[in-house]
């Protein structure tokens, strides 16, 4: 499988493409006042304590406050190992259990360090953790916990022993490690500069803890291109092509010094068509804002986003396959699996999920689908679990959420419709006008009623409901105007007597 890594870096944002078999397959997007904040470290002020939700609300300086949950407190570390390496790590930290309340652990106007582990999203605050970890390339620091985990994704046994045979030896006491894809193959000497560039970075990090005061920026994650450089940019990568000459040669200013045998992947796009239009990425993105996506074999699926969670709907539309109706449908669906696990990670749509397939009535088709499902979802970045299909033909997942889905880091709400997605008809908005007509004119003794309306909803009331208006009029004894306003939203609409 050929990948690339496509970088647009202008001055007000750099978009960073990832590609599979020239198929687009993750989208990062950082403008120049809205970059990334996951994995920076503060030093915080507690400002509420919540007993019933058993958290806290943190000032980190940023608008919101952070939002820190007991397990991410000290009370339950295990959460910890779950949350640091977007890749997946084997195995558990070892923990004995514990069972504190957030004001066992925290008090208002306390400070403490923590590190965010969750953008905020829409209305939420950032969500934070008290254990840090500080990504390397190869390893990830844990300066507080000891353990050494390795990446699911190494799958040979002899290079895992090896690896973590590495990693005992320089791991000092009381920290531990994460051996990240990227150390796939890597030699001691550069295992151990890692290591300890990273418990210098920690110690840096602890001496200007003591002298600044909350809430207070300690340590900033990388830019995007240095975090793509970092987490992506690895062995199986086959090129990584930017159009930047300035962030070109930092590059390969890096690459120089931590992996050379890497620099002749690294290439400058200097042609006059723009990066991402050259490699059909931006056709690409803005498909991806559709709601209908349409599958090979005539079929479809829907996606649509709730407050809580993302619905995708499969349909077989036009495919009307050939002779079983059963194998039609499975085979529609079979479709829908590669397309859904393709969007999702596309989109980068996390939290609760729930793909409403094409009902089956054979538990062996059932087993197919899903299984298929594992087996898209299995060399996703993100952390996944997927249930079983139900008896509905429904099959629920959640998908790790770090930061802003490609929608509503590219859209925003509609100003017109207020994000709901329709609007009350031109018809039901007269026959709401008539009946307001009919309570104002039972509580009045003026004999003229004014009604300021959408353009469009008075040429319907002239034009269709014309002989409603007279009735009114006889009906009350008095006359009733008509007025179109153009400024007027459709759901709008000012009556007034005189």
């Amino acid at each position: 499988m050929s990948t690339e890594i496509i970088i647009n870096a202008l001055s007000e944002e750099v978009r960073v493409a990832l590609l599979e078999n020239r198929e687009v397959v993750e989208i990062y997007i950082d403008r120049r006042n809205e970059g990334s904040i996951v994995g920076n470290v503060y030093k915080g002020k507690v400002i509420k304590i919540l007993p019933g939700m058993q958290a806290a609300f943190v000032d980190i300086g940023l608008d919101r406050a952070a939002f820190l949950y007991v397990s991410d407190a000290g009370a339950d570390a295990e959460e910890y190992a779950r949350m640091i390496e977007e890749e997946g790590v084997e195995g558990k930290l070892e923990f004995k259990a514990t069972h504190y309340s957030i004001e066992d652990i925290l008090q208002e106007g306390q400070e403490i360090m923590v590190q965010v582990s969750k953008e905020p999203l829409g209305t939420k605050g950032a969500r934070i953790t008290s254990y840090i970890s500080l990504p390397g390339r190869c390893l990830v620091l844990m300066p507080t916990v000891d353990h050494i985990g390795i990446s699911r994704r190494i799958k040979e046994g002899r290079e895992r022993s090896r690896l973590r045979e590495m990693v005992q030896s320089i791991k000092k006491p009381g920290m531990g490690f994460i051996i990240r894809t990227a150390s796939e193959d890597v030699d001691h000497e550069s295992l151990t500069a890692d290591a300890e560039f990273l418990e210098l970075l920690w110690q840096n990090i602890q001496n200007k803890r003591e002298t600044v005061t909350a809430p207070a920026l300690m340590y900033s994650e990388l830019d995007l291109i240095f975090r793509t450089v970092r987490d992506l940019f690895t062995m199986k990568v086959d090129k990584l092509v930017i159009d930047s000459k300035t962030e070109y040669e930092r590059i390969k200013e890096f690459i120089k010094l931590y992996l050379p045998d890497m620099l002749p992947r690294i290439e400058l796009y200097e042609r006059e068509e723009p990066i991402f239009e050259s490699y059909r990425i931006e056709v690409e993105i803005n498909k991806a804002l559709n709601r209908k996506v349409w599958l090979k074999s005539g079929g479809y699926i829907v996606i649509d986003h709730a407050e809580a969670l993302t619905v995708i709907d499969v349909n077989t539309g036009k495919f009307v396959g050939k002779r079983d109706p059963e194998e039609t449908i499975t085979q529609t669906n079979m479709e829908a699996v590669k397309e859904a696990s393709y969007q999702l990670r596309l989109r980068n749509i996390g939290g609760i999920i729930i793909i409403d397939f094409i009902d089956m009535e054979k538990e062996k088709n059932k087993e197919r689908v899903f299984n298929a499902m594992v087996e898209a979802f299995s060399e996703d970045r993100a952390r996944t679990n997927i249930i079983r299909m139900s008896e509905l033909g429904l099959i629920e997942m959640s998908r790790k959420r770090t930061r802003e889905n490609l929608m509503r880091t590219l859209c925003e709400p509609c100003s017109y419709c207020s994000g709901r997605g329709y609007t009350k008809s031109a018809i039901s908005i007269c026959h709401e006008i008539f009946r307001e007509i009919r309570k104002t004119a039972k509580s009045t003794k003026d004999k003229k009623v004014v009604v300021t309306t959408n353009q469009s909803v008075a040429t319907l009331i002239f034009d269709e409901e014309r002989q409603i208006i007279e009735e009114l009029e006889k009906e009350y004894q008095k006359r009733i105007v008509i007025k179109g306003d153009t400024s007027l939203h459709i759901e709008e609409y000012d009556i007034i007597t005189l």
